[in-house]
């Protein structure tokens, strides 16, 4: 049978309504559709039980109190607070987690110092490394930058130095050919292959430092004229101000949402544009 003779695949009745076809910005506009609406009858059917009020909130008022509290400035100051305090943790952590990857690049003693110590540090979360953070520098912005800096500094350096052990070797030899020097390598030809790992590194190491600063603030409520979003969701708990909670963990999730797209936007311009990695 000649290939002119065999007729195409009928493309089925409603193909073009099939979920994987639609735009990505509906697919997820759907899903959030449908979770704030089983949120909304969750409430309908539960609302009358006792106590109900001081336990859940509806998407109506947890909405009120965002709008309200971007509005007044206190869920602003306190979400603006929290990102400062975070920038400036992950910014000194991927100082140290460069230092220690290039050490550990170029020598052995440096090798072996950045496992010894990713090995012993790594595993402490963020919230208990904060007592001793707490005795050391005191009840204040410093505690919360110390654990953030402790947190965000190992998932850097061990995605970066995977990334550069991972470097085809053909690249480097072709560097030491044309007489590189060890740093020139590492500047030159180390950081741009592992861009993709560094890039990873500095998603994990965001993820692992808005968790710890969350945590600290909410768990250990170090507040005062630097309170954050975390002092904020503890303090609305004190008084129980149930759409003031939901609002902050509302914020949280918009925020983590805001800076997963703003990844995945930098790897797109990047390694996946550069064909370094697959979208």
């Amino acid at each position: 049978m000649s290939s002119a003779s065999v007729a195409a695949p009928s493309r089925p009745r409603g193909a073009l309504l099939r979920w994987g076809r639609l735009p990505a910005w509906i697919r997820y506009a759907l899903l959030v559709a449908a979770l704030i609406g089983a949120w909304q009858l969750f409430v309908e059917l539960r609302g009358d039980r006792e106590n109900f009020e001081f336990l859940y909130a509806s998407p109506r008022q947890v909405a009120d109190a965002f709008v309200n509290g971007m509005q007044d400035g206190t869920l602003a100051r306190v979400t603006w607070q929290t990102l400062q305090v975070l920038a400036l943790g992950i910014g000194i952590g991927v100082a140290i987690a460069a230092v220690l990857t290039v050490f550990a690049t170029l020598t052995r003693i440096g090798d072996d110092l950045l496992r010894l110590l990713t090995a012993i540090l790594n595993p402490l979360p963020g919230v208990a490394v904060l007592p001793l953070a707490l005795l050391w520098l005191g009840i204040n912005t410093k505690a919360i930058v110390f654990v953030i800096v402790n947190a965000t500094i190992w998932p850097i350096a061990i995605n970066v130095t995977t990334g550069f052990r991972t470097v085809n070797p053909t690249l480097v030899s072709v560097g030491r050919n044309l007489g590189l020097s060890r740093m020139r390598l590492v500047k030159d030809v180390l950081a741009p292959a592992a861009l993709a790992s560094t890039i990873s590194g500095l998603k994990t190491a965001w993820a692992f430092g808005w968790r710890t600063i969350i945590a600290a603030e909410l768990v250990f409520g170090v507040a005062g004229a630097d309170a954050g979003l975390g002092s904020y969701i503890n303090n609305a708990k004190l008084y129980l101000l149930i759409p003031q909670i939901y609002a902050g963990l509302v914020t949280i999730m918009l925020l983590g949402v805001a800076f997963e797209a703003l990844f995945g936007l930098l790897e797109r311009r990047t390694v996946v544009r550069w064909g370094m990695k697959t979208s």
